[in-house]
């Protein structure tokens, strides 16, 4: 498996097409904005394969059908689901979503659960993946004792000081709150784990069995004539279940053969993002560790993260504009760490410290892939659905990929465990999709417009400097737009983690009252951007009262206050 970001399993990004301005988004990233706007609207994961930890399973045998391809068989089963006639539930990928799923559904004793995993066993690979407070509280409400073990391997980011950072002054550019948010609701603070402990404690949760490995979901059927459905397996077999569910990733067979797409390639719904990412892992000795979760660095054209991940081991990554394919195309004879020396030069001596002690052998580069939200696309068909990457596959940028996998786990298993016969599958499939498709489409706009605008759009902001008489630094259109767009952010970000933690058990399928605010702020930065400008005092009040009256009066104080830092 390749290594995956923050967020997601197997998180590969949709093609994008970029101006040299932030705000001149056009096709797929206007829609994707309008739908944040109007629709409630990172930590990647990187390390080498080692060697296999924990325990594995037996391959397919068991379940498997004798008979290659046995398509026209199908089981007899009543239409009521009991303890004695129970579920048969298929997952289709063991990552994130299919093993929360499976941990959530094998607690009902009215289901029988079999998760059907490609890989022969599991490999300790994987880096750290963020868990934000959404998901932990997700997690905490479907399985305590899963949650504490969790606990245990678990390295907060939340209660330390998390934010943007000027790439080039190496000054603190905006904030993000990410304790007040969860301590207002009581819950748990975001933070980090590495994917194989948290795979490996899923694992152990599940009853032996229940993850069969060796074989991978290439296609399936469904019983023309009553219950059933077969999954046809890689090896040729065939698996009987009654619903199944496409947890495999963003290059989903089970997808493929809902929608009647290509796995890959052109009309899959898959295309490359615009950005490589190179990513580090590393025992690093940081001045501000235990005081600094992440940091993210923002300059003309790319950005630098850099952010602990416990036990005094560091992450760091670097995103830049480069056409597909960048790793072999371009040469670097001098090896990751110098060539992105070069390439942030003049940039913070903190991006320069940790690139040079990173060996080469911790350094990798990637692609980004992802896709558009399946709005008008299908989620579900008959007694098939799919969730995580496979359906909303993000940018990392947020965090959230991971976690909205989470998400799809507690809504499918609280709709299928409220299911009392077989004929109910499809219904509550398609609620599923009700109360999922919103939400996840917003954080998958959200996700990829800050990718965006913070490569495409931020600059040095510009500053007037009150020494030796007057200088205007970066006074260009970029550094100007950079800088009128930061006591915006802030507020921004509270909007945006309001949205993430209020809305975590999905109960309502559009959040109006996040829209309204995603849309005024949001048209706020794109008035800014477009270079427009408030014209008379008079309009200049009644936006202010505007704003009080959405986010209140210390929102609008904090406004103002980071506005007056313009001239310092």
């Amino acid at each position: 498996k390749k290594n995956s970001f923050l967020l997601s399993h197997k998180n590969h990004p949709p093609t994008t097409h970029h101006s040299g301005n932030m705000f001149n988004l056009k096709g797929k990233y206007a829609l994707a904005t309008v739908l944040v706007a109007t629709a409630s609207s990172f930590v990647s994961s990187f390390a080498p394969v080692s060697p296999s930890v924990g325990r594995t399973f037996n391959p397919l045998s068991v379940a498997a059908s004798p008979d290659k391809l046995d398509l026209d068989t199908y089981t007899n089963v009543d239409g009521a689901i009991t303890k004695e006639n129970p579920l048969r539930v298929l997952i289709a990928g063991a990552g994130v979503g299919g093993l929360a799923l499976a941990n959530a559904l094998s607690k009902d004793p009215k289901m029988k659960v079999t998760v059907l995993e490609r890989t022969d066993e599991f490999k300790r690979f994987g880096g750290p993946i963020q868990l934000a407070s959404n998901a932990l509280q997700v997690v905490k409400e479907m399985d305590e004792k899963v949650y504490n073990e969790i606990m245990g391997k678990f390295t907060f980011t939340g209660d330390k000081m998390n934010g943007i950072k000027d790439g080039i002054r190496d000054e603190w550019y905006a904030m993000f709150d990410l304790a007040g948010p969860a301590e207002s609701r009581d819950m748990p603070y975001t933070g980090v784990i590495e994917r194989p402990d948290l795979q490996q404690i899923w694992l152990n949760a599940l009853p032996e069995g229940v993850v069969q490995n060796g074989d991978g979901v290439e296609s399936y059927e469904t019983n023309p004539n009553g219950y059933g459905i077969k999954a046809q397996m890689s090896s040729g077999k065939t698996i009987e279940g009654d619903v199944l569910l496409g947890a495999d990733g963003i290059w989903s067979a089970v997808r493929a053969k809902m929608r009647d797409e290509p796995l890959r390639g052109e009309g899959s719904g898959v295309s490359y993002s615009g950005y490589t990412v190179f990513a580090g892992e590393l025992d690093y000795d940081s001045f501000d560790n235990g005081d600094v979760g992440y940091k993210v660095y923002i300059g003309p054209g790319q950005y630098f993260v850099i952010t602990d991940i416990g036990n005094g081991r560091y992450q760091w990554y670097a995103f830049l504009a480069k056409p597909a394919g960048s790793a072999a195309l371009e040469e670097k004879p001098k090896g990751n760490s110098l060539y992105l020396q070069d390439v942030f030069e003049g940039w913070s001596k903190d991006i320069h410290h940790i690139l040079n002690v990173t060996k080469e052998n911790e350094i990798e580069q990637r692609d980004l892939y992802d896709r558009p939200p399946s709005v008008f696309k299908r989620w579900t068909k008959g007694n098939v659905a799919l969730l995580g990457d496979s359906v909303h596959a993000m940018m990392p940028n947020l965090g959230q990929g991971g976690c909205q996998a989470i998400e799809d786990a507690q809504v499918l298993s609280e709709e299928l465990s409220a299911a009392t016969s077989r004929d109910e599958i499809e219904g509550k499939l398609d609620a599923y999709r009700g109360r999922r498709l919103i939400r996840s489409a917003a954080v998958q706009g959200l996700s990829r417009f800050a990718s965006d605008i913070i490569i495409r759009g931020f600059d040095t902001p510009a500053k007037i400097v009150f020494e030796d008489g007057i200088k205007f630094e970066n006074f260009n259109y970029a550094g100007i737009v950079t800088k009128m767009l930061q006591p915006i952010l802030p507020i921004f970000f509270i909007i945006q983690f309001n949205f993430l933690y209020d809305g975590y058990k999905n109960d309502f399928p559009i959040d109006f009252n996040a829209a309204i605010r995603f849309a005024v702020v949001g048209g706020v930065i794109l008035l800014i951007g477009a270079g427009t400008v408030l014209g008379g005092a008079e309009e200049v009040g009644v936006g202010l009262f505007g704003l009080e009256s959405i986010f209140g009066t210390e929102g609008i104080e904090a406004l103002i206050a980071n506005a007056q830092d313009f001239f310092l």
